[in-house]
């Protein structure tokens, strides 16, 4: 650093060609984005969701009080207190995720806790440590061992035209 001279290259005068090398043939590593592993996107998505239907997410720290509608898949983590109706969308209560809320969509799976009535159009699934407390109406049901369960079971196969009509009610 102090004192010491520094080296110039040395620069080729005229056409005459000389024994420099190159860097013409080294090889260099790829980039790190070319060599990482390719992700398998179908393993990220929630089962059900289809490509073009993306799903919503409500974190596991927000908390929410009034009413969720619309049509498309959504994921709840946090706590929520009023009405959701998805219409054909899908609802997946997260394991964290705690509900007191009347629920209304085309299909409904619990990992974690709800607390009031739950229709579906296809059908609602209680996973292993989820827990329910009212009453549900669906057209296919599945209850793992170790889910708890309180209220009352009604099995309807046009249970479609009756959401639809709680859902989006008829003009006046």
């Amino acid at each position: 650093m102090w004192g010491k001279k520094k080296r110039v290259a040395p620069q080729v005068v005229g056409s005459e060609s000389t024994n420099l090398q190159t860097n013409q043939g080294a090889e260099f590593p790829p980039p790190l984005w070319e060599r990482a592993p390719k992700m398998d996107n179908t393993a990220v998505r929630p089962s059900g969701a289809t490509a073009d239907r993306g799903t919503s997410r409500l974190g596991a720290s927000l908390r929410m009080r009034g009413e969720i509608s619309g049509n498309e898949d959504l994921h709840v983590d946090g706590e929520v207190e009023g009405a959701i109706r998805l219409g054909e969308g899908k609802l997946t209560v997260g394991a964290a995720a705690k509900l007191t809320a009347d629920i209304i969509a085309r299909e409904v799976v619990v990992y974690g806790k709800v607390q009031g009535n739950v229709r579906a159009t296809d059908k609602i699934e209680i996973k292993k440590d989820g827990s329910v407390t009212g009453d549900l109406t669906m057209a296919q049901i599945l209850i793992e061992d170790g889910a708890q369960f309180k209220g009352s079971i009604e099995i309807r196969r046009n249970a479609e035209r009756e959401v639809e009509r709680t859902v989006f009610p008829p003009a006046a």
